[in-house]
């Protein structure tokens, strides 16, 4: 919008470009307002939001950056979760239902039941319940949302596609492991996991 720079408390006459973008961090815009270029959003005073100069001011690939960041804080929780970084996941794998193993002895790829939240790019680490008790395998998703129904001990509404990425010993990260070192006491179902692990995971 172009605004009176007498509205925006600005010097001189005429008008100035501005857009309006939030910030999804209240610290972060009580930190730009004190920068030239930056003011507490225009018609928009409460909250998050911030108005920023279009004259100049601010560097076009800095605000190009902050209307990134408004788009995500202002998006739907659905949006959101879309557009949300890569997550690691722990996920159980009961072989009473299902050998993961011999799975994994035939191919790379395999439909596994979608869990709540997981998204393709994720990563998914199976842990194999009893008599195994362990993590056994690093997966990637390839693909989520393929239709599937199936009704049963356990029901299923969505697959994803997981490609294996690394294997464990099953002496590695077993379940007594996880919960010793890195809190981890029951795996019922998909869990993210913490900076420990996912460092242990990957050998840092």
């Amino acid at each position: 919008m172009d605004i009176k720079r007498s509205k925006l408390g600005l010097e001189g006459d005429g008008t100035v470009d501005i857009i309006n973008v939030r910030m999804s961090d209240p610290l972060l815009a009580d930190m730009l307002v004190r920068e030239d270029g930056f003011m507490r959003g225009y018609h928009i005073s409460r909250g998050n939001w911030i108005s920023v100069l279009l004259d100049g001011t601010v560097p076009l690939k800095r605000i190009t950056s902050l209307a990134d960041q408004s788009y995500i804080a202002t998006a739907s929780a659905r949006k959101k979760q879309k557009l949300r970084p890569p997550k690691e996941w722990i996920i159980p794998a009961n072989p009473k239902y299902y050998d993961i193993v011999r799975a994994f002895d035939d191919t790379d790829v395999i439909d596994w039941k979608q869990g709540a939240g997981i998204k393709k790019g994720d990563t998914v680490y199976m842990y194999v319940g009893a008599p195994v008790s362990a993590v056994l395998y690093k997966c990637r998703v390839t693909e989520t949302d393929i239709p599937y129904e199936y009704k049963g001990e356990v029901n299923i509404k969505a697959l994803m596609r997981i490609e294996l990425q690394k294997r464990y010993a099953p002496e590695e990260f077993t379940f007594g492991r996880l919960n010793d070192e890195f809190g981890i006491f029951a795996v019922r179902g998909p869990r993210g996991i913490p900076e420990s692990l996912s460092s242990a995971l990957n050998g840092i």
